[in-house]
């Protein structure tokens, strides 16, 4: 009777075992079947979005595939077209970067219109000797009645060139050109022309970096640069002549 007994609980201990071996195996097959399905959604939305261009949302969803499901043939077969994918959108991000440190205005003066482009210098300068680093503004402007001009303003100190001086500006790490500047005899703004507007324009136009030296009333030079690749000649229009 023991015997018995032993044998039959044995038995279903056995079957106990089994099922739920087979229940974890279910478990696996519906796991990765889900898994298969997510994986080539994925891999859709990144085919319809390379195919479109749209380098971003073909990095997110690639960067999404690769991520969560390594292994998969999905993530395979798109791995080619991701890399790609992913450097084109870099390269994208880093147009808009530049282009958004560029601000664009345009205003009405007496009955004509004042457009101007202008950006700020990567680096805040100490312009008055305090220790106090500001920006510096680089200005392209084309006024109705002053026509058109290239100027650099300060927030502080100021510039010895009521007479005259020089500038010297250097695009993309090249050899420094030296340029004549002026300040006018004003306070409504530390500012400081550079007379050869149409070829810093050029220079600022075809350049990825711009860099300017110039004198400051403190004592010395402090240099500005100015990351202008991103500038859109569309915005001011007249200066491309």
């Amino acid at each position: 009777m023991k015997r018995l007994l032993l044998s039959s609980l044995c038995a279903v201990a056995l079957l106990g075992c089994t099922d739920h071996e087979a229940q974890m195996r279910e478990q696996a097959a519906a796991q990765a079947a889900k898994d298969k399905q997510a994986a080539d959604k994925l891999a859709e939305q990144f085919d319809q979005a390379y195919i479109a261009q749209n380098w971003e949302m073909a990095r997110v969803h690639g960067s999404a595939l690769t991520d969560q499901y390594p292994d998969s043939e999905a993530a395979k077969k798109i791995q080619a077209h991701y890399q790609e994918a992913r450097t084109k959108a870099e390269a994208a991000r880093e147009e808009r970067r530049l282009a958004n440190l560029w601000n664009y205005n345009q205003v009405m003066i007496n009955g004509g219109p004042q457009v101007s482009a202008s950006i700020m210098s990567t680096e805040p300068l100490d312009t008055d000797g305090s220790g106090k680093k500001q920006d510096v503004q680089l200005v392209f402007r084309d006024h109705p009645e002053w026509k058109q001009s290239a100027y650099l303003v300060l927030k502080a100190g100021d510039f010895p060139c009521l007479k005259g001086c020089k500038v010297k500006v250097s695009v993309d790490d090249g050899k420094p050109k030296a340029m004549d500047a002026w300040r006018p005899d004003t306070d409504e703004a530390i500012a400081m022309f550079i007379t050869d507007y149409k070829g810093l324009w050029k220079l600022a136009a075809h350049a990825k970096t711009l860099k300017i030296e110039f004198p400051v009333k403190a004592g010395g030079t402090q240099t500005a640069q100015f990351e202008t690749g991103g500038l859109d000649p569309d915005q001011m229009p007249g200066w491309g002549k």
